[in-house]
C-alpha cells in the first residue's frame, strides 16, 4: 500500500481572479480545466513544483477561508520572485518562527497559502 500526497481543494468564485492569482501572481501551471457544459462551475488542476491544487467554483467543495500549510526550501527564492511582480493585492513577508521562516499568501477568495522553509537542526 502507498499513500499519495493529498491535494488540497481551493473554493473560488471568480475564475478570472483565481489565474490572475495562482497562475500569474504564483507562478503555477495550468494543468486542466473541466465544466459539466455552458454556464457551469468550473474545477481545475494547477501545480508548481510537487505541490498540486485544485481549484473549484462548485458550491460545496471546501470552505472559503482554509489555510494550506505547504513545506519548501528556499522561500527566499520564492518571496523575492513575487515581490518582483508588484502584486497589487498582495505584498508578503518571511517571518521567522520557532518552526522556520514563513510567508503566508492570501488569494481573493480568503484562503491563505502559508509557505513554510522548516528550521534546521
Amino acid at each position: 500500500m502507498r499513500i499519495h500526497p493529498a491535494i488540497p481543494i481551493i473554493r473560488i468564485f471568480a475564475v478570472d481572479r483565481a489565474k490572475e492569482f495562482y497562475l500569474d501572481f504564483l507562478g503555477f501551471t495550468l494543468e486542466w480545466e473541466h465544466t459539466f457544459g455552458e454556464n457551469f462551475p468550473l474545477y481545475a488542476q494547477i501545480r508548481r513544483s510537487d505541490l498540486t491544487l485544485h481549484l473549484s467554483e462548485h458550491q460545496g467543495d471546501a470552505t472559503p477561508g482554509s489555510t494550506i500549510f505547504v513545506p519548501m526550501e528556499d522561500i527566499d527564492t520564492l518571496h523575492r520572485e513575487l515581490e518582483a511582480k508588484a502584486y497589487r493585492y498582495a505584498k508578503p513577508g518571511v517571518e521567522t518562527v520557532d518552526w522556520g521562516r514563513v510567508m503566508e499568501v492570501a488569494d481573493p477568495f480568503g484562503n491563505r497559502i502559508r509557505f513554510c522553509e522548516v528550521a534546521k537542526n
